[in-house]
């Protein structure tokens, strides 16, 4: 397998998205300009990123937006449906529980796990809530490979060792820690507090100057 830089990998479902949207609205032509037009990455890193996995487009006429659209679904691993657990049925957990933007993009939550006794044994998003320390043994036998963690900070680490120990080779975090996992288990971090801290600092600057927060899709590599 190539050693494609992770920075290029987490740009490739920033370009899936634009072309979804382009494919919603019957267009069938883009280009590398249009993307950066799009997106505010610049076209030569477009073009450079994509050509890590081969050449899409035809010079003089762009890529064809279906055809870019299921060749980026294909290397992301999303042109089928992943099956994910949910560890934490709280405030957070029900919100991702009932999100629909998963199923459509190649993700489905089947499992949902939670230690709260008033909680177990009840169904969430038509989903029976399980006991987290059944994880283990639960995930090998449905084939769940994604766990989502979306516990209290202090019960992150067990969660996340439960999950290990259940076959997940990726997690994504919504507890604001940094995990003890594996080298082969790959997390993913989702922290808003830090976003929007990062951005009071540009609200806060003397003078009152609007600044605009770097995004991740604006760097390079």
């Amino acid at each position: 397998m190539k050693n494609i830089p992770d920075i290029v990998i987490h740009r490739l479902p920033i370009y899936l998205r634009a072309l979804d949207l382009m494919a919603r609205a019957g267009q069938d032509i883009t280009s590398s300009q249009e993307l950066s037009d799009r997106l505010g990455i610049s076209s030569a890193q477009i073009r450079k990123d994509l050509s890590h996995f081969g050449e899409f487009g035809k010079q003089g006429t762009g890529y064809d937006v279906e055809f870019l659209r299921q060749q980026l679904r294909r290397i992301l691993h999303v042109d089928r449906v992943w099956d994910m657990a949910l560890v934490g049925a709280g405030d957070l957990g029900r919100a991702l529980a009932h999100y629909r933007g998963f199923k459509n993009r190649g993700f489905r939550i089947a499992a949902i796990f939670d230690v709260d006794p008033e909680k177990v044994g009840k169904e969430l998003a038509g989903i029976h809530i399980e006991h987290v320390s059944t994880v283990p043994e639960a995930l090998p036998k449905r084939g769940i490979r994604i766990g989502i963690i979306a516990v209290p900070t202090e019960a992150a680490q067990e969660v996340a060792d439960l999950l290990v120990r259940g076959g997940v080779q990726a997690i994504l975090n919504y507890a604001p820690i940094r995990l003890a996992v594996p080298e082969h288990v790959r997390v993913e971090y989702i922290d808003p507090v830090i976003a929007l801290q990062s951005m009071t600092y540009y609200l806060g600057n003397e003078g009152g100057e609007s600044k605009t927060a770097i995004q991740p899709n604006e760097c390079s590599s």
